[in-house]
């Protein structure tokens, strides 16, 4: 898919002030990312006591899905990489608390004093290797292990994510799984080209797959999920990890010297005038190693 703005520039670049202002003022998106956060916050199934709870948006970008948490009563707390984006986020003057940060580096948090997180369509963005300096395990680890210590214990994560390929769906759920978090993937309207969401719903501590992952929405009435297929070796995953075109370092090749460069280098050393050893059938022969 040439359209994913993740192959085409690292997210600071391409949510550049032009960008940022475009994507905020669309109707659709707006309207996209009012239904996936109002999904978002469904699947983090928190308490109807009426209490707010201080939540976690991943990826804020100019505050669309913060308002919806706004909306519905709740605090949060808003991270994101553009700096455009938060100057977005800062005229429209949202409600939740702005942190320009890079999620791949960890968050940053005091632990457990989030009570939930969500996050839209920003985590596939650390299976690129935007600098020489990026590993894509590495990032997701470090994102990852954060996530787990700022949640509150029992408390949820729900990323939706438009992961590429089966491989960074696999690699993004394992590194999770790895963290500590128990759950899944949920999926909305698997068999819709168009309006197919996955979610991961991540649950920060032990938790029963049952109460962990729940049901999908399905536009025939069925359900769909997929839940932890734990065991899975790191090793024996792969993921495609865009460079930008960014220019691959020219590895260096060692080439064996070889007879007929010895006897070049002989050669040179005679027209001299220095004493050269003669030439003979072991010139150049590899010799055995002795011991």
């Amino acid at each position: 898919m040439s359209s994913r703005p993740e192959l085409q520039a690292p997210p600071e670049i391409f949510y550049d002030d032009v960008e940022a202002h475009k994507y905020t003022s669309s109707s659709r998106i707006i309207e996209i990312q009012a239904k996936i956060s109002e999904r978002a916050l469904e699947l983090l199934n928190l308490p109807n006591d009426g209490v707010p709870r201080l939540l976690l948006d991943i990826g804020c970008g100019s505050g669309l899905s913060g308002e919806t948490l706004s909306e519905n009563g709740h605090q949060w707390i808003g991270l994101d990489i553009s700096q455009s984006m938060l100057n977005v986020a800062l005229e429209r003057e949202v409600e939740g608390d702005l942190l320009l940060g890079d999620m791949g580096q960890g968050l940053g948090l005091r632990p457990g004093v989030i009570d939930g997180a969500i996050s839209i369509s920003a985590v596939q963005w650390l299976c690129n290797a935007d600098k020489s300096s990026h590993e894509p395990r590495l990032r997701l680890k470090a994102f990852f292990g954060s996530l787990y210590k700022c949640l509150s214990r029992g408390a949820r994560a729900v990323l939706q994510v438009y992961p590429e390929n089966l491989a960074q769906r696999e690699l993004i759920l394992g590194t999770a799984m790895r963290a500590g978090f128990a759950g899944g993937v949920v999926v909305d309207y698997p068999h819709s080209t168009k309006n197919r969401k996955e979610y991961l719903v991540l649950t920060c501590g032990p938790s029963s797959l049952s109460t962990s992952v729940p049901i999908g929405k399905g536009e025939d009435g069925e359900s769909y999920s997929d839940d932890d297929s734990s065991g899975d070796d790191e090793e024996d995953q792969t993921v495609s990890i865009s460079d930008r075109h960014r220019p691959r370092k020219k590895q260096k090749t060692k080439k064996g010297k070889g007879r007929a460069w010895l006897l070049k280098k002989k050669e040179q050393m005679r027209r001299k005038g220095n004493v050269v050893p003669p030439d003979t059938k072991y010139t150049g022969r590899k010799r055995k190693a002795r011991f």
